[in-house]
């Protein structure tokens, strides 16, 4: 990666400590802020995308929605241009800022994801249409625009949500008002004002995007319940799916994952070391996707133990984990709502924080930490969101298989097998029904890198849409015309 990483941060803080100062009024376009080239330059609030009112982000989405429908499909594809083009030519910069404020993750994973974005996430060539014709004339099936959907997008991957999402639905006609995870909000705000900038002063809408600049619980609520969002689209955790899909509106929720990972005697173990470790580590486990679990059988585990070791994850002790478990994983609620997550404090952070927390030390770089568990350990039911991934001993293919869907707890997400064996593929495939299954690679060869297929961070499982693209944020319209047209039929 060549770049000036301290030019780059420099530049970065920079821009993060200005937006952090601009005071709510101008937040709420009702007044200037100093011009510097970023998201707080002069008239910015209000303009170019970003609100701290819901109602008025709805209605400049709403307005930029109307003219929007007025254009042609070549429009888009140079609306999503501008869009792919910031993402990749000013990843460094972007996924910098994303990294210093979110402080989860690893820097160069936050680039990556904003390039890769950028370049693969499926644009306007989706909106096919699909024309039948017969004795009886002609049906042309066309995809129609929503409208202005609300977006909620996660902490950890904040401004590459927003990307790949806008390039969806802009792909279908839509516009976008996006309530971000408040820990990211600052980089989403900033990207979106970079694309709707690009954007405005080539095709000339401008807020085709919009964001909420100081996004709270009551402002997603106001989103979820106002009468111009025509769709909802959420990407995140439990709770936030459920009140998605108690809103009242349509919903395409990407939910929580626990993807588990059975490895079989037939396996090639040093291939499968090798993809659970690039898996595991990406991003510091924070793809829902990531592999979060193993369960391998008795004739496989030492051997593949040794080639986790061999590729370089470090294996912890038996004392170790367990004082990595005390630490990193932690009890909230009460009563029957009590229930086991990861700690804040630990999420996303580096092998060697976590190794800290088990009473060891490991050489820096180090991408992930794995150990043998019982199942019975927390690390093996909770989405942990970390570099460490628990090993369990199982007897034989059907106990791990068995294993693995009670622990993906019926999410029905993303699944993983490494065997030579096919039956054994066909035999968890069927027994997991995720909606990703990925047979002897890492996790984000399902999403095309390093395998076939588009790419997408937002993956409805809970409401079954599966990897979104512009279709999925469409409508079916038919248009019908009875008894001509069908020029090969007799009179």
């Amino acid at each position: 990666m060549q770049f000036d990483e301290t030019t780059i941060r420099n530049v970065v803080q920079q821009v993060l400590a200005e937006v952090g100062r601009i005071p709510a009024a101008a937040a709420n376009g009702q007044a200037n802020a100093p011009s510097n080239g970023s998201v707080m330059a002069s008239g910015a609030y209000g303009r170019h995308g970003v609100f701290n009112c819901v109602d008025q982000a709805v209605a400049a989405a709403s307005e930029a929605f109307d003219q929007l429908s007025r254009r042609s499909i070549e429009d888009r594809k140079r609306i999503i241009d501008h869009i792919r083009r910031i993402s990749i030519d000013q990843a460094v910069e972007l996924g910098t800022m994303e990294m210093e404020e979110t402080k989860i993750g690893r820097l160069e994973h936050k680039i990556e994801k904003l390039r890769t974005l950028g370049e693969k996430t499926p644009g306007v060539e989706f909106m096919k249409s699909d024309v039948f014709s017969g004795d009886h004339g002609l049906a042309v099936i066309e995809r129609a625009p929503f409208g202005v959907i609300g977006a909620i997008t996660p902490v950890t991957h904040s401004l590459p949500t927003i990307t790949g999402n806008a390039v969806n639905m802009i792909a279908g006609g839509n516009t976008l008002v996006v309530n971000p995870h408040p820990s990211g909000r600052r980089v989403a705000a900033e990207g979106v004002r970079r694309f709707n900038e690009a954007i405005a002063a080539d095709v000339g809408i401008d807020n085709l995007i919009c964001v909420i600049a100081e996004p709270t619980l009551e402002t997603a609520n106001a989103l979820f319940a106002h009468r111009g969002i025509a769709l909802i689209c959420v990407t995140g955790g439990p709770a936030v799916a459920r009140a998605a899909l108690n809103s009242g509106k349509r919903a395409v929720v990407a939910g929580p994952g626990n993807p588990p990972v059975v490895v079989d005697e037939t396996a090639d173990f040093d291939r499968a070391a090798r993809a659970i470790i690039q898996g595991a580590s990406y991003d510091n486990n924070l793809l829902c996707i990531s592999e979060k679990e193993v369960f391998c059988v008795e004739a496989a585990f030492d051997a593949l133990m040794s080639a986790m070791e061999r590729h370089g994850a470090v294996r912890l002790t038996a004392p170790e984990i367990e004082r990595l478990t005390a630490t990193a994983i932690t009890t909230v609620g009460e009563g029957e709502h009590q229930h086991e997550v990861a700690g804040k404090d630990f999420i996303g952070q580096d092998a060697e924080v976590l190794a800290r927390a088990a009473g060891r030390e490991v050489p820096v770089g180090t991408e992930l930490l794995f150990g043998e568990t019982h199942e019975s350990n927390p690390f093996v039911r909770v989405e942990q969101m970390m570099p460490f991934v628990p090993f369990v001993r199982c007897r034989d293919i059907d106990e791990a298989i068995t294993k693995a869907k009670y622990y993906e707890h019926g999410f029905r997400h993303t699944a993983l097998i490494h065997t030579n064996n096919v039956h054994n593929m066909t035999k968890m495939g069927r027994a997991l029904d995720t909606t990703l299954f990925v047979k002897n690679g890492p996790c984000m060869a399902s999403l095309g890198l390093g395998g076939e297929g588009y790419i997408s961070v937002s993956i409805a499982t809970p409401t079954g849409e599966g990897v979104t693209t512009p279709l999925t944020f469409t409508r079916e319209r038919r248009c019908s015309l009875i008894d001509d047209l069908h020029i090969l039929g007799r009179d």
